[in-house]
């Protein structure tokens, strides 16, 4: 009889452990954005600014989150797509050798909605005081 007790417990717990993590909230499993400075310069410019060239890497399923850049952004869409959702103007989708432009300080977030990876060669020209990018929380 006590063997069967210990049993029911155990089964019982083991139930319980099972409905506690199924309540628990999954892991965001949204893919990681990867920007890989591979130069920065300082340039013969008044004003002190600096162009830096990245190479921006989106899983498929990748978000950069709203942003602003304090230049400009210049970007070459190298491989895959990138889906641009540019405040103030209508969502574009830039695919394969195709570029793409953004002002200082318009808010923007580029995604990868498509099926394959994407990346970009991106150049950025900005003040050498001030961040290159800045994410916006609202």
């Amino acid at each position: 009889m006590l063997k069967k007790s210990i049993k029911l417990t155990v089964l019982a717990l083991i139930v319980a452990a099972g409905s506690v993590a199924a309540q628990q909230p999954a892991a965001s499993k949204t893919p990681t954005v990867t920007r890989t400075p591979l130069v920065t310069k300082d340039l013969p410019m008044p004003g002190g600014f600096v162009a830096t060239l990245v190479r921006v890497d989106l899983p498929v399923g990748a978000r950069e989150g709203r942003h602003v850049h304090s230049g400009t952004l210049v970007a070459y869409v190298k491989e895959g797509a990138l889906t641009l959702d540019h405040e103030g103007k209508p969502t574009v989708t830039y695919k394969a050798g195709e570029t793409f432009s953004v002002e200082p300080g318009n808010v923007h977030e580029g995604m990868n909605k498509g099926d394959v990876p994407a990346q970009l060669i991106a150049t950025f020209v900005y003040p050498k005081d001030k961040p290159m990018t800045t994410q916006v929380t609202k």
